[in-house]
């Protein structure tokens, strides 16, 4: 895949999409290579145009000598959980062109216009150095702002004759958008779609400095791409310049698990955080650390009090020097075991010499403190994961 086979890249795409078992190992593999191309969410209402104008942004970033990877996430069938619409049907002028890569994917009940796995695909593109990959949404309306966490640049694409439908997106989409597109403007209302837009941001805050430019298309033409993509290209720059994250989805599949607190006693502990309206939902024991763990759900992560079952282990040991306190960060990754082996081949210093199998059946390594600049980091696998 990396030398360029785009037999190898599909291939490589449909493991990590229908979660086949090499899946981790692949994404563990591309993220190694990830991160360097230019994503751009291109979002909006159904029927705003925004299949045509991918495909001649497209046509215009090849025009450019540059390697494109498209992501298209149509609606499921009701009969076999695949896309509606397929990439045969969708852009078929680049036939023997290895240059344009086009995947469609079923959104599989996703809300927010973007398939699960949409990240992960993209990550793959990058892998096999796509230089640009266009995501479109699957057009769902005002709830279509996920596309946020894997774009680094989000389009919103919008025609005249909506209406009152503008105002509608405006709680939602209308506020993710980076560049606002205004389609089929040779139809006629043009203006006042622009007009409406631009009211809009009166009313708001610019985010950071930035002020989303308003650009006309008329994508069955091509007219208006080239602005489009400049404006694409100055607000990454933009960004790139003001040191922010681009995609949510920069971490490449990493998410903070847990926070771990050393306590003398998990009873006494409990109460300051069940005051803050949290509970513990699971204890548990576990013996061969010589710890008895109570986890607090915390948003999407959470925290897990450890209180020592003897002096003489780890969490006791940490306590009689340090005192209770932040004992470590836990990150949760895909692809365990092949984490363990490329930070190990890196030349990290890890505080565990394998993987090991802990609290809820997680299986989990540590990171030495000098490696990360001072905490201990728990690297977290799912329970089972790697066949354990």
């Amino acid at each position: 895949m990396r030398a360029g086979d785009v037999r190898a890249l599909a291939r490589a795409v449909s493991l990590v999409e229908d979660g086949a078992g090499a899946r981790a190992e692949v994404l563990a593999a591309c993220r190694a290579y990830a991160g360097g191309a230019l994503r751009v969410g291109v979002t909006g209402p159904p029927g705003a145009g925004k299949s045509t104008l991918v495909d001649q942004m497209a046509r215009w970033l090849r025009g450019q000598g540059q390697t494109v990877g498209v992501v298209a996430v149509d609606p499921s069938s009701p009969y076999t959980g695949g896309a509606l619409l397929g990439d045969r049907i969708r852009m078929q002028g680049f036939e023997g062109d290895a240059g344009v890569f086009i995947r469609s994917m079923a959104s599989r009940g996703a809300m927010g216009g973007v398939a699960k796995a949409a990240a992960d695909v993209c990550s793959v593109m990058e892998a096999a150095g796509r230089g640009t990959i266009l995501i479109e949404t699957v057009g769902v309306g005002q709830d279509e702002v996920e596309v946020v966490g894997v774009a680094d640049v989000t389009v919103l694409v919008l025609v005249p004759g909506m209406g009152d439908e503008v105002q509608s997106l405006k709680a939602g989409v209308m506020e993710v958008a980076d560049v606002f597109v205004v389609n089929k403007s040779d139809a006629g209302g043009a203006e006042r779609v622009e007009a409406e837009i631009l009211a809009m941001q009166g009313l708001g805050v610019a985010r950071e400095g930035w002020v989303p430019p308003v650009v006309r298309t008329v994508a069955t033409s091509g007219e208006g791409v080239a602005e489009l993509m400049m404006a694409v290209r100055r607000c990454a720059e933009w960004k790139k310049e003001h040191g922010l994250r681009a995609r949510l989805g920069m971490s490449g599949g990493l998410r903070l698990d847990h926070l771990g607190v050393a306590v003398k006693s998990i009873a006494a502990a409990r109460g300051f955080y069940e005051a803050l309206g949290m509970s513990v939902t699971h204890e548990e024991t576990v013996e061969h650390e010589k710890v008895r763990t109570a986890m607090l759900p915390l948003g999407e992560s959470r925290v897990e009090l450890l209180e020592p079952t003897e002096e003489e282990s780890v969490i006791g040991r940490f306590l009689a020097k340090r005192g209770e306190g932040l004992h470590h960060i836990a990150v949760q990754v895909e692809g365990i075991d092949a984490m363990f082996e490329r930070l190990t081949a890196q030349g990290v210093r890890l505080a565990s010499d394998s993987v090991r199998v802990g609290a809820g059946g997680h299986r989990y390594f540590f990171v030495h403190p000098s490696s990360t600049g001072g905490v201990l980091l728990e690297i977290v696998g799912d329970a089972g994961e790697g066949g354990a």
